[in-house]
C-alpha cells in the first residue's frame, strides 16, 4: 500500500506528514513516529520509513518540522529550547492529527534529542524510544563537525542541493542548524536533566565513525535514562546509519521494539 500524505494545521500554517500503513497483524501495535535531523525532512528519510513499516509491522508516521521540507516557513532564530519545545508544541499536533494514543518514537541526530524529550514529557503514552546518532550534549567533536560542514556548505552548489528538499527555506534551515549549535550560549545544552524522565525501554544506536559525536553520547543515554536502556555502537558506520546499512538498522529497531 502506498504511503498517505497529510497536512496538519497550526496557527502559523501547516506541517507536512506522511503515513505508512501497518500490516494486518501490526494494526494493534503502537505507531512508530519519526523525528528527522537538523537538515532533514520526510523525503530525506528516503525508503527507510517504508522499510521500518515492513520490518516492524507497525504504522510509521514522519513529519516535516516547522520550517523544514514541505512544512510552512519559519522566521527568526530558533529558541535555545527548541529541542524540548518539539515535545511540548509540535509533537502534540501530529499526535492529535493521527489519533495516536500509545506510541514508539525514533529520532535521528537532533531528532534523537527531541525523541528523548517526547518520551519523557509523554511518558505515560510512550512505549519505546530509539535514537540514531543522537547528540546528548555539545561536544568538541560535535563543534568540529559543524565547522567542517559550514565550510562544505560554502562551496558552490551546496545550498542549491539543500534547496531540492527545503525550497526557498534552505538558507534558514542551514542557519537554524549551524548558527544555533555554534552559538556559545548553546554550549551548555544537554539531555542530562531530561533522561531520568524516560521510563520506557530505550535503544541508542550510534556509528563508531560519527563525525558529530563520540560514543559518549549513547553512553549518556544508556547511563541516565530512567527506564531500561542500552547502547549499540555500530562498527564502520558514520552519522547516518539508516542510509549506510538500512536493512541492518531496521532489523535492530524491529528486534528491540518486539522485546520492549
Amino acid at each position: 500500500m502506498p504511503p498517505i500524505d497529510h497536512w496538519i494545521a497550526h496557527p502559523g500554517g501547516r506541517l507536512f506528514a506522511r503515513e505508512w500503513a501497518a500490516s494486518a497483524a501490526g494494526a494493534v501495535l503502537p505507531s512508530l513516529i519519526l523525528l528527522h535531523d537538523s537538515l532533514g525532512c520526510v523525503d530525506l528519510w528516503r525508503d527507510f520509513p517504508a522499510l521500518l513499516a515492513r520490518t516492524t509491522g507497525r504504522r510509521v508516521i514522519a513529519y516535516d518540522r516547522a520550517g523544514f521540507g514541505r512544512s510552512n516557513a519559519r522566521s527568526g532564530r530558533l529558541s535555545s529550547e527548541f529541542i524540548a519545545e518539539e515535545a511540548s508544541e509540535w509533537f502534540p499536533l501530529a499526535s492529535r492529527h493521527f489519533a495516536v494514543d500509545r506510541f514508539a518514537v525514533l529520532g535521528h541526530s537532533v531528532g534523537g534529542g527531541m525523541a528523548v524529550n517526547i518520551a519523557a514529557r509523554h511518558a505515560d503514552r510512550c512505549e519505546a524510544l530509539v535514537t540514531i546518532a543522537a547528540q546528548a550534549f555539545v561536544e568538541d567533536r560535535t563543534l568540529a563537525g559543524l565547522r567542517a560542514a559550514r565550510l562544505s556548505f560554502a562551496e558552490p552548489g551546496a545550498l542549491e542541493r539543500l534547496a531540492r528538499y527545503h525550497g526557498d527555506k534552505a538558507a534558514w534551515v542551514l542557519s537554524a542548524w549551524l548558527d544555533t549549535w555554534l552559538d556559545p550560549a548553546f554550549a551548555g545544552w544537554s539531555l542530562a536533566g531530561v533522561l531520568p524522565g524516560v521510563r520506557c525501554p530505550a535503544l541508542a544506536l550510534h556509528g563508531e565513525l560519527d563525525e558529530y559525536g563520540s560514543a559518549a553520547h549513547p553512553a549518556m543515554i544508556e547511563r541516565l535514562a530512567g527506564g531500561p536502556a542500552r547502547m549499540e555502537l555500530l562498527a564502520g558506520l558514520g552519522h547516518v546509519p539508516q542510509r549506510e546499512r538500512p536493512d541492518e538498522i531496521a532489523r535492530r529497531v524491529a528486534d528491540f521494539l518486539a522485546s520492549a
